[in-house]
């Protein structure tokens, strides 16, 4: 059986994006064959305007509607604190909790050798000319990169590159104080047994025990 021309350039499609092997994206061409037309319009129009639709904040590079972003022009955000992610997704994870008040700024990936990706490559320069701005109120930089070997190593790139040049010095003037670089606590996650743990989960999670 030959395949229709048309369906077989959405299965392509549709095999590009991350995580979707052939026989899924064949799954959802098909779902989509029987789907009303006028909801075909409408998904159709969805991703014609998603980039559209969309800015890149100049500040953070998180994705919003306006730069700078709603995050950034808020002025009830804690400037003094500014916290280091991966992904623009990652800021919708944290901005779930509600809890944190500061500000963000969107590596878009991380340094991975393997795949050809180097500092250059990311947004570490940014940060660096942000903490070291004029204007700049930063006090803490929160390492939030995932505890994978490229977030660690990231994580440890960026912390060195601060620690040994100009910026750390240039925003501890600003503030009379010393600039601060935390990493997120890592260890077991809520409901998680202990027999199945990893050593190097173990230990971190010791390392980062608190009062109770």
């Amino acid at each position: 059986m030959k395949i229709p021309k048309a369906i077989q350039n959405l299965i392509e499609s549709f095999e590009k994006l991350p995580g979707i092997g052939q026989k899924t994206a064949q799954r959802l061409t098909f779902y989509l064959l029987h789907t009303p037309q006028g909801e075909l319009d409408s998904f159709s129009s969805a991703v014609q305007n998603l980039k559209k639709g969309t800015i890149i904040c100049s500040t953070c590079f998180a994705v919003d509607e306006s730069d700078p972003c709603s995050i950034c022009s808020n002025s009830e955000r804690d400037k003094s604190i500014v916290c280091v992610v991966e992904e623009p997704l990652d800021v919708l994870a944290l901005e779930k909790n509600g809890r944190y008040k500061g500000l963000y700024h969107v590596l878009h990936g991380k340094i991975d050798p393997l795949n050809n990706i180097g500092p250059d490559e990311i947004h570490i320069d940014e940060l660096l000319n942000r903490i070291s701005g004029d204007r700049s109120a930063i006090s803490e930089i929160i390492l939030a990169t995932n505890p994978t070997m490229e977030g660690e190593a990231t994580a440890m790139y960026i912390a060195k590159q601060i620690k040994t040049s100009s910026f750390a010095k240039a925003s501890a003037d600003k503030q009379n104080g010393k600039l601060k670089i935390t990493r997120i606590g890592r260890g077991l996650p809520t409901g998680a047994d202990i027999e199945y743990a990893d050593e190097l989960t173990l230990q971190r999670a010791m390392e980062g025990r608190s009062d109770y």
